[in-house]
């Protein structure tokens, strides 16, 4: 089992197990591998990160969650929620942000859950109205630095289906410009003008949710 950490496009992989794709990505040689759990070590990683020739990162230990504790002390945690929104053609929902396609997403407020957060962000980033929550679908991690501090988002992911019929409201104070609908079929159009980690939570969508091909 691991987690996958991108720090901009590159990702760090906290294991608790080295499988095909790990021990893949560690016969790169400007990728990284540590096999202890302790603060220099991690240290070590987030130095050798910030290095161009930087490829992948790799921290195993069989504690996975102690890792995973000792690693996001480095940062402030930040708990975000997010939409794969179906409709009834089984079209999914893109917009488009910041010169990439995306999916719609936000922060979780003080006191709200992060279901309800999921659907808040994707009603207020598109104007989509009557959304049904069918299940939750996975997270995805991303590093970010602001206002002099390392930030580490964690974006839960849900399945969520509506009518294809939808008045749409861009919400440009989040830097939206466009929000269409693509079939499944086509999907690989916004993804060659996404992020590494959109695609991850997507490739989990297809693969887990069938009945949604």
């Amino acid at each position: 089992m691991f987690i996958k950490i991108y720090f901009d496009d590159k990702p760090v992989y906290l294991c608790d197990e080295l499988n095909v794709e790990l021990s893949e990505i560690l016969h790169h040689p400007d990728a990284i591998f540590i096999d202890e759990l302790s603060a220099p070590a991690i240290k070590s990683l987030l130095h050798e990160i910030t290095k161009p020739a930087f490829h992948a990162g790799v921290l195993l230990h069989s504690n996975l969650e102690g890792l995973k504790k000792a690693f996001f002390k480095n940062f402030t945690s930040i708990e975000a929620a997010g939409g794969i929104v179906q409709n009834d053609k089984k079209e999914l929902l893109f917009i488009y942000r910041l010169d990439k396609w995306d999916l719609p997403k936000g922060k979780v407020e003080i006191g709200e859950d992060l279901q309800t957060c999921a659907v808040r962000e994707v009603e207020e980033e598109t104007g989509a109205k009557n959304l049904t929550v069918q299940n939750k679908i996975g997270e995805i991690y991303h590093t970010y630095n602001a206002f002099g501090k390392h930030f580490l988002k964690t974006t839960h992911w849900f399945y969520l289906t509506c009518a294809a019929e939808q008045k749409f409201v861009p919400q440009t104070e989040e830097n939206i410009d466009v929000i269409k609908w693509v079939k499944i079929k086509k999907i690989e159009d916004p993804l060659t003008n996404t992020y590494p980690s959109i695609k991850d939570i997507l490739a989990i969508f297809l693969t887990n949710n069938k009945k949604a091909t």
